[in-house]
């Protein structure tokens, strides 16, 4: 199976950010015809403040029924080109707060997956910057899996990395690929993207595959920066695939032998006495 991760730089015009996506999620089908694509965290939306998100947020229908802009879009990405479409994550409005929420469509355009991510980003980053995702948004609490031509694939979003106990919960449903869309900040970035990432694989034993918005963008009238560095590892931790800077895609295969020879020859599941 054939998977693309898409890294963009998306701002707070979202027109322009679907525009984006549909232009590269048209280069990495013509160029390397993929049977699934993966986009980043809030692609449809990264900076501008509070009114901008809300402005960038939808509501979610029913399974069937249409939706807003980027669901529409996505269905139609998949539908239109018979593959699986990862839509990352896109802001979805609730009752009282904002989620920040994947949606998966399968080659029928119909949606198979939604998750909303679990781990909210409270922190301070290395040079002073606060982030309080609370504010704005409510977390999730279910675990989510999907099936995609034989390969079951968990659902996490970012911040989620750091959190190694929801990735054996995914592996011990069943989880042989796990999917990471990121705004990864440049500072945390350099240090801990790829670490965590390939701990992750190298633990459960699972494909992890990270699509990240990369660049500048701006906040409330400063300028931040997210790291990028979109990648895929395999369940063994080595980085199968990666993109530099800039915006553009890169595909891997997932080759379902290799995670059964890592899992038979290093049965670390059957291991555990730790809960």
């Amino acid at each position: 199976m054939r998977v693309s991760v898409i890294q963009m730089n998306q701002g707070s015009d979202k027109a322009a950010n679907l525009a984006q996506a549909r232009r590269l999620i048209e280069g990495a089908l013509a160029a390397d015809r993929p049977d699934m694509v993966s986009l980043p965290e809030t692609w449809t939306n990264l900076g501008g403040g509070r009114d901008s998100r809300f402005a960038a947020a939808e509501t979610l229908p029913e399974p069937g029924a249409t939706g807003g802009e980027a669901y529409e879009f996505l269905r139609e990405i998949a539908r239109a080109n018979a593959i699986h479409v990862h839509g990352g994550s896109i802001i979805e409005k609730g009752a009282e707060k904002l989620f920040n929420t994947t949606l998966v469509f399968d080659p029928e355009g119909r949606e198979v997956a939604r998750y909303r991510k679990i781990h909210l980003f409270d922190i301070t980053g290395p040079d002073g910057t606060g982030y309080r995702e609370s504010a704005l948004y409510g977390g999730g609490s279910d675990l989510v899996t999907f099936e995609a031509k034989g390969v079951t694939f968990g659902c996490t979003i970012c911040y989620d990395m750091r959190f190694p106990e929801q990735y054996l919960a995914l592996r011990r449903q069943g989880a042989e690929a796990i999917l990471v869309p990121s705004n990864f900040t440049l500072m945390t970035g350099k240090d801990h993207w790829e670490v965590l990432l390939r701990a992750r694989a190298i633990e459960t034993q699972c494909w992890v595959i990270a699509a990240a918005s990369w660049g500048s963008y701006e906040e409330r009238g400063a300028t931040r920066q997210v790291y990028g560095h979109s990648l895929v590892a395999d369940p063994w931790g080595h980085v199968v695939a990666r993109c530099s800077d800039g915006t553009g895609w890169v595909t891997a295969r997932l080759d379902r032998a290799v995670t059964g020879k890592v899992r038979r020859d290093m049965p670390v599941l059957e291991h555990r006495r730790l809960a």
